[in-house]
């Protein structure tokens, strides 16, 4: 159980890096990102729709 539970953490700890960097918030030579721990990410990347959100209503009106 532990085990399955450890992939996933990191399995979604990849799948948020590799987000962040796609939407420009890093660079693939960015190394810190993966000792950040998977609540720091999910929050960058909560933050980073948001600002996302925010930029697409300014740019609709």
């Amino acid at each position: 159980m532990k085990n399955i539970l450890r992939t996933a953490v990191e399995r979604r700890k990849q799948y948020l890096i590799h987000k962040l960097i796609h939407l420009g918030a890093y660079e693939r030579k960015d190394c810190h990102l993966l000792n950040r721990n998977l609540t720091d990410l999910e929050e960058e990347y909560k933050y980073m729709m948001e600002q996302e959100k925010g930029e697409i209503g300014r740019r609709l009106t």
